[in-house]
């Protein structure tokens, strides 16, 4: 058996250790005359505080497109439903208005998206043009202009340079389009993705508020849409909040006002006209 007593270590000293961490333990142990031991090794300590960090800002791309393209498409749908159905027309009419407005919604959001995704693509290619024109012409300019960017965002002039400097020698252009023209992977933009994203949620979206046109009966379509249209609003506004990492009350409420105003406003309109003719 062993002859040394068995030593049991004190439990302050071992919430002390836990808490602030092992080196700063070890200081205060020091002050007050307790012994200094540290529960880890500076590189277990190291290894422990090393993640994987994953960003959500990385979706922002696609996310918008998702969220735009089935926001709209069971907004519109579900209002040209409403419209025609105010005005008395039958069930397969309004059901052939509503499988024409996906359609014409998913191509239109499709060909909308790639343009207008184009043209930001466009201006990025051309901003990055002048930049690497600028670069050969003028590079010491161009490593200053650098540094004074990181001086504005606190570093100080020798160390701005030298970061400057270092960058500037691995990827010059690069550097200038992060930092000084605000273009990177994850803002860059992505036409096709855009238009291909958006119209599949759009298709996706409008065929909620067509589910419910065929599972209603005539005399309750007009409500069980109404309903059914803003729960789908409010499942996207959940799932956009979630993916987003965002508050999950804030987009709903948003999401539900606007899908329900216009479709009060279509279906008024649709009533109105209906009477009329």
């Amino acid at each position: 058996p062993d002859p040394r007593p068995h030593r049991r270590r004190d439990p302050c000293k071992l919430r002390l250790s836990r808490e602030l961490g092992p080196r700063h333990g070890v200081r205060l142990q020091a002050a007050i005359g307790w012994p200094a031991k540290p529960l880890s090794s500076p590189g277990t300590l190291h290894m422990r505080h090393l993640h994987k960090e994953s960003h959500l800002v990385a979706r922002i791309g696609w996310l918008r497109a998702a969220v735009l393209g089935a926001n709209d498409g069971i907004i519109s749908t579900a209002s040209l439903i409403l419209g025609v159905a105010a005005a008395a027309a039958t069930k397969s009419n309004i059901l052939l208005a509503g499988v024409a407005g996906l359609v014409a919604g998913a191509m239109s959001m499709a060909a909308g998206e790639y343009v207008s995704v184009s043209s930001q693509s466009d201006t990025e290619q051309a901003d990055l043009a002048r930049e690497e024109r600028e670069l050969l012409e003028d590079p010491k300019f161009e490593r200053e202009e650098l540094a004074q960017i990181y001086v504005k965002r606190g570093v100080e002039l020798d160390v701005a340079r030298q970061v400057a400097r270092q960058l500037m020698a691995k990827d010059a252009l690069g550097a200038h389009a992060r930092d000084e023209l605000g273009i990177s992977e994850i803002s860059t933009a992505r036409p096709v993705q855009a238009a291909l994203t958006s119209a599949a949620t759009f298709s996706i979206g409008a065929a909620a508020p067509l589910a419910l046109v065929l599972i209603s009966p005539p005399p309750y379509l007009i409500p069980i849409v109404s309903v059914g249209s803003l729960f789908f609003l409010a499942v996207l506004g959940l799932l956009g909040a979630r993916t987003g990492g965002a508050a999950i009350l804030k987009p709903i409420l948003r999401v539900t006002f606007w899908g329900a105003l216009a479709m009060a406003l279509t279906a008024g309109i649709g009533a109105i006209v209906g009477t009329v003719v």
